[in-house]
Formats: structure tokens, sequence, C-alpha cells
């Protein structure tokens, strides 16, 4: 990797770092904000709802709608809407304001990535994209396991607004490195909307999202419920999560970083189809772990964490691969994250679902084992037709 095409790839990082924070910050913020506001936790857990959809949701839309030519400049746009949309977000002055602000933000989240992602691509030798791409990514799992922790200890000491001056703080420095330093992107092919939402009729490129899908449904929606499995008496009745917790984000930042020069050398649908087997794995063996001891779960927590963050390297890679020719490569790349997204939402709906029936917690990691092998399937049927 050239050394300007490297610094643009961990300039773009850092915005993701900024990213990750902004994602899964809310949350912990949740009962500041319903403090500072006087609204109810439930009323303010829909920050999280309105970013989180306008992510899945609305980047997408707005990617399909970019300019091909235009690549360098989108990017920046979206980083200048980030950070933007998180100065007005800590300056809200009502409740409503801020839940408009945080959707923005959240269409400015997913743009980024995206294009940030697709501009990483386009900038590095194919032979190192692979790299590139868990770079970013790892910066973005960084944000998550790193830099929400030191947000919310920020904002318990200086109020919730100071977590979001933060993610700005770091968004407006990436956004001022690549000004300077992001190299033209070279321009995608110009293609009317219909030609680009072709791609949702191309078999190859639905297959990899629908792994994708299956993935988060089994990795994110497991990991929503972590706390009341290990809470229960059949895994030990662990009293605090917290260090469970950090084994799963350490694990996914090695697994994020790990990945890369993995991905540069090998097969990536192979790739895919060894992790999706992991992650099977993983939550097939948690149970069975919790039941002897609380602490042998750290070990398919820490390959959980590790899979779970690292295929969406190899995901993106072969999205951007088999489309990026079409003209559709940006847009491949942002449905990849929208499918993580509602993935996470269906996993969290049908986890709910299992624990209203009262079934055993350990029916949420074996139900989420099999959503893991179901990918699998799919990953092993991509890999054959590949190999014809």
């Amino acid at each position: 990797m050239a050394n300007q095409p490297r610094l643009s790839v961990y300039l773009i990082a850092l915005g993701a770092f900024a990213l990750g924070m902004a994602s899964y910050v809310t949350a912990g913020l949740i009962p500041l904000i319903g403090d500072a506001f006087s609204v109810s936790a439930a009323k303010a857990a829909q920050l999280v709802t309105a970013f989180t959809l306008a992510y899945g949701l609305g980047s997408p839309i707005v990617v399909a709608l970019l300019p091909g030519r235009q690549q360098r400049l989108g990017l920046l746009v979206a980083l200048v809407i980030f950070v933007v949309a998180n100065i007005a977000s800590a300056l809200a002055t009502s409740f409503v304001s801020l839940v408009v602000w945080r959707a923005v933000a959240g269409v400015g989240a997913g743009v980024y990535l995206a294009m940030g992602i697709a501009a990483a691509a386009a900038i590095t030798a194919e032979a190192q994209r692979g790299k590139a791409i868990a770079i970013i990514m790892g910066g973005m799992a960084s944000g998550t396991v790193l830099g929400v922790p030191i947000s919310l200890l920020l904002a318990e000491r200086l109020g919730w607004a100071s977590a979001m001056w933060l993610i700005a703080v770091l968004g407006f420095i990436a956004y001022a490195g690549l000004h300077v330093k992001l190299p033209a992107v070279p321009p995608a092919p110009m293609l009317s909307l219909v030609r680009k939402l072709a791609i949702l009729k191309n078999p190859h490129a639905m297959a990899i999202l629908g792994v994708s899908l299956l993935a988060a449904i089994a990795s994110l929606g497991m990991y929503t419920f972590i706390a009341p499995f290990m809470a229960a008496t059949e895994s030990g009745a662990v009293q605090s999560i917290t260090g469970y917790l950090w084994v799963w984000g350490i694990g996914g930042v090695v697994g994020s970083f790990l990945i890369g020069p993995l991905v540069d050398k090998f097969n990536g649908p192979v790739i895919t189809l060894g992790i999706m087997l992991l992650l099977f794995i993983a939550l097939i063996a948690l149970p069975f772990s919790a039941s002897v001891h609380p602490l042998l779960t750290l070990l398919p927590i820490a390959l959980w964490g590790a899979v779970g963050w690292a295929l969406q390297v190899p995901q993106n890679n072969e999205l951007v691969r088999t489309r990026q020719a079409h003209g559709d490569g940006n847009l491949a790349v942002a449905l990849n994250e929208s499918a993580l997204y509602l993935g996470s939402a269906l996993g969290a709906a049908s986890g709910g679902m299992l624990l209203a029936l009262h079934l055993p917690v350990s029916t949420l990691a074996v139900g989420a084992g099999a959503i893991a092998a179901m990918g699998a399937a799919v990953q092993l049927i991509i890999v054959l037709r590949i190999k014809r």
C-alpha cells in the first residue's frame, strides 16, 4: 500500500471509529438523556431506533442516488453531515430535535461507511484491498469497544452532550485529514437508478447479503441477550457481565484486523464459509461451557466476537470485487450494512419471543447457532457455484 492511500485508509478508519462510537453510545446515554429532557427510558431509547433505522434504511437510498463521478465529494459530504448532526445533537434543546438529528447522523454514518469502504478499495491495489477494508472495519470495532466506554465515562463527568462533542471532534479530524490527503477516487460508471437497483435481481449479490443477514440475526441478535443468558441459573448466575462484554469486543477488534491479510491471500467466499462454521461452533458451545463453569464461556465468546466482526471484511470485499465493474459497488456495501442492522433487529425480536415463551435461556444460543448453520449452508452453495 503506497503512503498516500495508506494514510487515507487510516483516516477513513478514524471516521469509522467515530461512527462506531455514535452507533452504540446512545444506548448507554439513555438514563442521562432521559433525565435531561424529562422523558422515560422507553422514550429515550427511540434515539437508538432513529439512528439505526436511518442508517439501515436511509443510507442505501442516498447512496443509490449519488452520482458515480462524485465519490470523493460524496464521502466528504457524508462525513460533514455526520459531524454537523452530532454537533447539533449536543446542542439540542428539545427531545424531538435530538431524535431528528440522531436520524440525520445515522444517514450520514451509513453513507460514509459505504463510500469509505468503496473509496479505500478503489485507491488500494487489489492485492491489499482486504487489508484496507479490515483496517476500516477494525476502526469501527475499536470505536465500539474502546470509544464507547471512554465517551460514557466522559458523559458521566461532563454530561451526555460531551459524548456527542467527542464524536464530532474525531469526525472533524478525519474530515480535515481526508480533505487534504484523500486522492481522487476513480469514477464509477454513470448508471440510472433503475440500473443500480438491478443489483437486487443479481443472485450472487443477494446470496451474499442473505448470509450477512443470517449472520447478524445469529451474532448481533444473541449479543442483545448476553446479559440474561449469563445471569440465568443454568449459566452460573453471573452478577456482572462487563468482563464478558470486553472479551467479546476485544475479540472483535482482533478479528477485524487479522482477517485482512487472509482475505488478500485466500479465496474470500471460502473464508466466509469458515467464519460461518466457527460462528456456529462458538454459539452452540455457549450453553455447554456455561454449564461447566461461567469462565469457560470466555473462550466461545472471544471466538464469537472475533468471527462476528471479521465476517464483514470478506463480505464487503467480495461485493466490491464483483459489483464495482457494474457501477453499484457503493450500493452493494450500503445494502450489506443494512442487512446487518435488519438482522440485529430481527435477532433481538426473535430472542424476545423465545424469552416470552419462558423457554430455557440455552435456547437462545442454540437458536442462534441454528441460524448461523443456515448461513453456512447458503455460503456453501455460493462456494460450490463459484467453483463450477
